[in-house]
């Protein structure tokens, strides 16, 4: 159930960055694309996040936090890079780093804006304490 909870907000939240910015990002088709790229942003979100941030903590130290930024950015273009790889039809316009930046922007944005209206649903309830 977690699952597709997170896919719907990934979903939500790709879909607004698309609507918001639309010269940046181009949809070539519908919105079952919007869920498939959702899907692959959640994955390589899921697989790619944790080494990236680790291997980099010393820069986001550094930054304080800034670079995580960066790192948002390029796992937002890799989402696109192998999206247009499945041809998925919604690619990154140029200047790729501006476009997969603002993209990223708004997608975190949205994406911690909707988990915090869902927190509860998101939960582990395993540890809950019993009364």
């Amino acid at each position: 159930m977690k699952f597709i909870l997170r896919w719907a907000i990934n979903t939500v939240a790709l879909y607004v960055a698309i609507i918001l910015l639309p010269s940046y990002i181009i949809v070539y088709g519908s919105w079952i694309n919007i869920i498939w790229l959702a899907l692959i942003f959640g994955l390589v979100n899921a697989i790619l996040r944790p080494p990236f941030k680790a291997l980099s903590c010393l820069l986001i130290i550094l930054t304080l936090g800034l670079f995580t930024l960066v790192i948002n950015t390029l796992l937002f273009a890799l989402t696109f890079w192998l999206g247009n790889a499945v041809n998925i039809g919604i690619t990154l316009a140029q200047p790729w780093f501006l476009s997969a930046f603002l993209g990223s922007l708004v997608v975190t944005i949205i994406g911690g804006i909707l988990n915090g209206l869902l927190r509860d649903e998101l939960r582990d309830r395993r540890h809950k304490s019993q009364p």
